[in-house]
């Protein structure tokens, strides 16, 4: 059994998640908040309060795409994660650990190891691995854990394989003709794949599990899932029998795997002709998901009673998502971002500039949740300066990444998919996810600052 006595960082991290489960609003109620007072920046600044509101409006459907691939990405990853197989890999990583600090450390990592190979496989894995684990090891504090299976998302998934903004800069065919005249391609060896990149990923998840463990309650004073009243509902799936001639279709795996053969020849077309890196752009990740699991399941009746028991989780992102895409339309189209980034680009010197821009990432992402795709609207003012400056434009590409993320700590908006599937608010784990950002966030412009003196300007090729 642990040893009950609470460090003064385990106290930090319960003293803060207590204060935030009493006087944290709901998502939903941030959701509206941000709208409010980014609607009221907008008037300040001049704009009239019907051109505020039409770009509301227009706004709020611009995510509707993004908004469908992220609860599809729910729904099909929760039913993988219960068909028999892949339930029993989830148990066994869930037996691993057999302390409550240990499990949470434990899930802290696997969750920021994951997401240095995909942001969308740790977001959901994570989640169910965290569910898995509160079940199985006592003690295990259910808030906390489902903090540490956030840390991939809040944490180092920039530094990885989906880091976005580094992405589309490697990729000419994603690159507008505006950017790619002032930039040019910019190679992954200059982002994600530089040694100073790595270095700060490594220290992140080292410093990241550091917290976790420590700032864990111990098992006297941990609440777990019974303690919060939470009852998820079984992963597997019971397979009866059909009870009329028209249910044996549902029960007959001949279709699944026909359907799953297409999905396998698709699949190998895309790969073979694009590359093996096609697999991780959303669609095609979220289309084998999909078919990953109706193989697994194997019956149909299966597979549906799966993805019927994952639509509760998406509930949220459904209802929010959409006020988030207005936000960011008031945002682009008012002057706010661009005035921000002038703001922070007009103080800035060839070493200051990367810490600037880490700054202004970081405040812009508490209002404008992004994967990076706001990267496209910001790129040509903030290449255009660092050039200016002479900062090396590969590291000001990866400082914007890397720093954007961190407001994903204390955002309800990536939270949303997890605090469905653990059955949680986002006040539930936002304290011990505030002890990360605090921690984070200095040590990461700290290091984007050094690092920064090890990398001299190389022009753009024209």
């Amino acid at each position: 059994m642990e040893n009950n006595a609470q460090s003064g960082f385990a106290n930090l991290g319960l003293k803060l998640s207590e204060w935030f489960e009493n006087w944290f609003p709901d998502a939903f109620a941030l959701a509206l908040v941000a709208v409010a007072v980014v609607a009221g920046a907008s008037v300040a600044l001049g704009n009239s309060p019907i051109q505020t509101a039409q770009w509301f409006g227009a706004g709020y459907w611009d995510l509707v795409a993004f908004t469908m691939q992220v609860t599809m990405l729910i729904v099909s990853g929760y039913a993988l994660a219960s068909a028999p197989p892949v339930h029993a890999v989830i148990r066994k990583l869930a037996g691993i650990p057999k302390s409550g600090r240990g499990a949470i450390a434990f899930v802290a990592l696997f969750s920021m190891a994951s997401s240095l190979m995909s942001w969308t496989f740790s977001l959901i894995f994570s989640a169910l691995l965290a569910r898995e684990v509160a079940q199985r090891v006592k003690g295990a504090d259910y808030r906390a854990l489902a903090a540490a299976a956030y840390l991939g998302v809040g944490g180092v998934w920039a530094f990885g394989l989906t880091a976005s903004a580094s992405l589309i800069m490697a990729a000419p065919a994603s690159l507008p003709p505006a950017i790619l005249k002032i930039s040019g391609v910019i190679p992954l060896s200059q982002t994600i794949g530089s040694w100073q990149s790595m270095t700060i990923a490594a220290t992140l998840l080292l410093v990241s599990v550091v917290i976790a463990y420590s700032s864990a309650p111990s098992e006297h004073v941990a609440r777990t899932m019974e303690d919060m009243g939470i009852e998820p509902p079984p992963l597997a799936t019971a397979i009866d029998k059909p009870q009329k001639p028209g249910e044996w279709l549902e029960y007959n795996p001949a279709l699944t795997i026909l359907v799953a053969f297409g999905a396998a020849a698709y699949l190998f077309y895309e790969v073979s002709h694009k590359g093996v890196s096609v697999l991780l752009e959303l669609n095609h990740y979220i289309f084998f998901f999909l078919m990953a699991g109706l193989l697994l399941h194997w019956r149909p009746r299966s597979y549906a009673k799966a993805i019927a028991a994952a639509v509760p989780s998406v509930a949220g992102v459904l209802i929010q998502y959409p006020l988030y895409a207005g936000v960011v339309r008031i945002m682009t189209e008012s002057g706010i971002a661009s005035r921000m980034a002038h703001f922070f680009i007009a103080a800035s010197t060839q070493h200051t500039f990367p810490v600037l821009i880490g700054v202004y990432s970081v405040v812009l992402g508490l209002f404008v949740p992004s994967a990076g795709g706001k990267w496209l609207v910001e790129a040509p003012y903030v290449l255009e300066a660092a050039k200016a400056v002479h900062a090396h434009l590969g590291w000001v590409v990866q400082t914007y990444n890397a720093t954007e993320s961190l407001a994903n700590l204390i955002h309800p908006f990536w939270m949303l998919p997890l605090l469905g599937i653990l059955n949680l608010k986002a006040r539930d784990i936002v304290g011990y996810a505030t002890l990360q950002f605090v921690i984070h966030t200095p040590l990461v412009l700290f290091l984007v600052w050094a690092m920064n003196y090890t990398l001299t300007y190389v022009p753009p090729a024209t």
